[in-house]
């Protein structure tokens, strides 16, 4: 009965009278103890509302609604098509949009409308991939931001490959914990790339230098994300690192000289295509023979067989606990190998290993600053 009376009385009533009327209805809707002829009744006004040609009516339904676990599907379908302040709060809150629903309207909707449903406070794996794929920037970002938000690793791969270039969003993916080690080796590389084509720093030191510089500064980066890296995690960041053509023996060389023996092993795996229970004895007490083969059959170069299995006994000995040494010590003695080996011709490799060993000294003295500092 108050509902026919409402009926009849709306259509003479002012836009004020009827958004609070609206407001009324739908708060009496969700938190009334309605009979079941007065819920339907309700349903019916409720629904003959969405025709109102004011907003303001909509927004009002569209305020009292958006958080109803039992609002009516068709009403909440519709206002969450209508004008972008009044879909706004549906995409925001509602909880009866299920994921099908919210992935159409990633795919089709505005901007606007995708940065909302990223924002939503719970967002499935579907949803984010949906996201990942075709949000712009501002919905990729907000989604990033959005501690509720399941996002795959594949999501974040496609985040990363589609607006990496964008330093705020890359700055927000590197602090996130939880970025595939593949995806945060390719925004480094990004970094880098967009620090060597910075202005400033090709007039300040030259296209040749800048090259260098970032070149020396990503690969120090990846050897600290190596660090880091979870186990189960380094197959994916050698085959990344092995399409990109980064998988070079003097980048092996490094991890070596690093004691990354867990990553290298990894990457005698892809590269050898053996077992790698077999790389692992072998790295742990083989022979020099058989891990001379080994390498031969991975395709590391002939020249940094000795100096990487002098590495590897140093860091055997540090394991059995024989002996106390760093990436400072180890290098070292990777140089003396090469000086003492007739075969070691190579000046580029003597030239990566004094490299290795300065990087080495001055990670060690400015530690060491540091904790004379904290003291």
């Amino acid at each position: 009965m108050i509902v026919q009376h409402f009926l009849k009385w709306i259509d003479t009533a002012k836009v004020a009278e009827r958004a609070a009327a609206a407001s009324a209805l739908a708060r009496a809707y969700v938190f009334s103890d309605l009979t079941f002829e007065d819920r339907c009744a309700a349903e019916a006004a409720l629904t003959l509302l969405l025709d109102d040609p004011s907003p303001k009516v909509r927004l009002a339904m569209a305020e009292s609604l958006s958080l109803c676990h039992h609002a009516p599907a068709q009403i909440i379908a519709a206002l969450a098509s209508d004008q972008p302040e009044i879909a706004a709060l549906i995409l925001l809150r509602s909880p009866l949009l299920a994921d099908g629903d919210l992935v159409d309207r990633v795919a089709g909707g505005s901007a606007a409308a995708q940065r909302l449903i990223a924002m939503r406070p719970r967002v499935s794996h579907a949803v984010s991939a949906a996201l990942a794929e075709t949000g712009d920037r501002d919905a990729c970002f907000a989604l990033l931001r959005n501690d509720g938000a399941d996002i795959a690793a594949i999501s974040l791969r496609r985040i990363a490959e589609r607006h990496g270039a964008d330093p705020a969003l890359r700055e927000a993916m590197l602090s996130d914990r939880r970025l595939p080690a593949d995806v945060h080796h390719m925004l480094m590389v990004m970094l880098g790339e967009a620090l060597r084509c910075a202005p400033l720093v090709q007039a300040l030191i030259g296209p040749a230098r800048a090259e260098r510089i970032t070149r020396d500064a990503c690969l120090s980066a990846s050897v600290r994300l190596i660090e880091t890296t979870p186990a189960e995690e380094c197959a994916a960041l050698v085959e990344h690192l092995r399409l990109r053509g980064e998988m070079t023996s003097s980048f092996l060389v490094r991890i070596v000289a690093y004691g990354k023996i867990d990553f290298f092993g990894a990457a005698l795996v892809a590269l050898s295509g053996q077992k790698e229970s077999r790389i692992r004895s072998l790295l742990a007490d083989g022979r020099d023979v058989a891990l001379e083969a080994l390498f031969r059959t991975a395709g590391l170069a002939e020249a940094t067989h000795r100096v990487i299995l002098r590495a590897i006994k140093a860091w055997r000995e540090v394991a059995r606990g024989q002996r106390i040494a760093g990436p400072q010590e180890v290098s070292w003695l990777m140089l003396k190998e090469l000086e003492t080996d007739r075969t070691g011709k190579d000046g580029r490799l003597a030239s990566l290993l004094s490299s290795i060993h300065l990087n080495a000294l001055r990670e060690n003295a400015r530690d060491h600053a540091v904790a004379i500092q904290a003291a």
